[in-house]
């Protein structure tokens, strides 16, 4: 399973939020960026590949518009592709040579996995397929400790797009005060709120399960509550990497149930739901909730169109109300410039022009990112959300390592895909079948 992004078969969240971002352009920077690369005499085509989304591609778009006028001898060719197609459509781009500006995430792997696992971000970081911008003026300006996570072997690949949150619930707060309800902050706050919710004759919660991977934004989260702390979450990871830890565990058990009770909240016919139609049926009253990242709230925002008020909480899987109070997040799409590419001074200068804090604002605000760059605002929106943000905690996909010898169940490695009605098994047959898979990798 590939979510757009650059990892191979790791579940991954994206970016999404609204289009119409031609007005915006005019805001963009003119002037060059500081990166030591010259910016005059530049022509040609600059051809770049993303992943498909459309706040991101809308905040694309409203950058390669800007860029083309202030280089009007290049004709940028921005190409998004499916996100299931991404990884085999930029290895092959790569591959062949014809490919200036894409998305990857090259990140150091514990040494308990060894080599067999590393990525093949990794791998082709390692082969030089991308550029070394440690050097560049224009990453200077991204937040240092931003920057100094995504190194890989000590080098900076990769420019961050902004940051992201996707363990938490966008809630409908007339729904909520028309009900009795608050924000819940134990499991069994939430179970409360479905019940009540469900006795009101209100489908709970939207899931777009016919993309897969969204379906998994509710097994994060329950492993963000269960394994509250990124110490929790490392020591989860290594124990099942060192066989000191099994998926049919108690906990690891009880995160596949947090997930069946979160599909038992849904429409029963979600699974053939498209992510795309959730933010449309929450605007439409149809469901009360929809688990969610923070990359999707200005598609939310434009669905909703000032209906209502709408808030976002973290879910509350543990019965501990501290083990909820924080949100999983990651950093977003990366940019890198390809080694080989047929335009590589026009990908660097686009690099250096994306860098530019009033370009990357103008980005900012369109795909509804929080920004990874000082001094930059994040939107109201996600300065509501500070309580929750404020000591940053990677989810838990971002911390896990693949093993690329194991079976299909164990990738995630929770099996969420299996259970009923996204597939046919119980909580317990869905980690028992990820465990044989583990097991089976040696």
């Amino acid at each position: 399973m590939a979510i757009r992004g650059t990892r191979g078969r790791r579940l991954r969240g994206i970016a999404l939020g609204v289009a119409g971002s031609v007005a915006v352009v005019t805001s963009l920077a003119a002037c060059s960026g500081t990166s030591d690369k010259p910016s005059g005499d530049l022509s040609g085509t600059l051809t770049i590949l993303t992943g498909s989304a459309p706040g991101s591609d809308a905040a694309f778009a409203a950058i390669n518009e800007a860029f083309e006028k202030k280089y009007p001898d290049i004709k940028v060719d921005y190409q998004s592709v499916p996100n299931e197609a991404f990884m085999s459509s930029r290895s092959s781009r790569l591959t062949a040579g014809n490919l200036d500006v894409t998305l990857a995430a090259p990140r150091e792997t514990p040494k308990y996995v060894g080599d067999a696992s590393q990525s093949d971000d990794n791998l082709a970081a390692d082969a030089g397929l991308f550029v070394d911008l440690s050097d560049y003026d224009f990453v200077k300006n991204y937040t240092p400790t931003v920057i100094d996570a995504l190194k890989y072997k000590g080098k900076t690949y990769t420019l961050p797009t902004g940051l992201s949150y996707y363990t938490g619930v966008y809630y409908n707060k007339q729904v909520f005060e028309a009900n009795g309800l608050s924000v819940p902050t134990t499991w069994s706050e939430w179970e409360n709120v479905v019940s009540t919710l469900k006795g009101a004759g209100i489908t709970p919660l939207g899931i777009g399960g016919k993309d897969s991977w969204p379906a998994g934004l509710g097994m994060i989260a329950a492993v963000q509550g269960l394994y509250p702390s990124t110490a929790d979450k490392e020591k989860l990871a290594e124990d099942l990497w060192k066989g000191t830890a099994k998926l049919t565990g108690d906990t690891e058990v009880e995160v596949l149930e947090r997930v069946k009770a979160l599909y038992d909240a849904a429409d029963p016919n979600f699974a053939g739901v498209a992510y795309n139609a959730v933010p449309g049926l929450f605007a439409s009253g149809d469901v009360a909730m929809t688990i969610d990242g923070t990359w999707n709230q200005t598609t939310i925002d434009a669905a909703v169109n000032g209906a209502f008020d709408y808030g976002y909480f973290p879910l509350p899987v543990s019965e501990k109300a501290e083990d909820n109070a924080t949100l999983g997040g990651k950093v977003e799409l990366r940019l890198v410039a390809a080694s080989n590419a047929p335009n590589k001074d026009a990908a660097l200068a686009y690099l250096e022009f994306f860098s530019d804090p009033e370009n990357y604002k103008t980005f900012i605000e369109i795909c509804g990112f929080a920004p990874a760059q000082p001094n930059i605002p994040a939107s109201d929106f996600l300065q509501g959300l500070e309580q929750y943000t404020a000591t940053f905690t990677p989810a838990w996909d971002t911390l896990w390592t693949v093993n690329v010898d194991a079976g299909q169940a164990a990738i995630n490695p929770f099996n969420y895909p299996a259970i009923a009605p996204m597939g046919t098994l119980t909580p317990q047959e869905a980690a028992e079948a990820a465990q044989a898979d583990w097991a089976a990798a040696g």
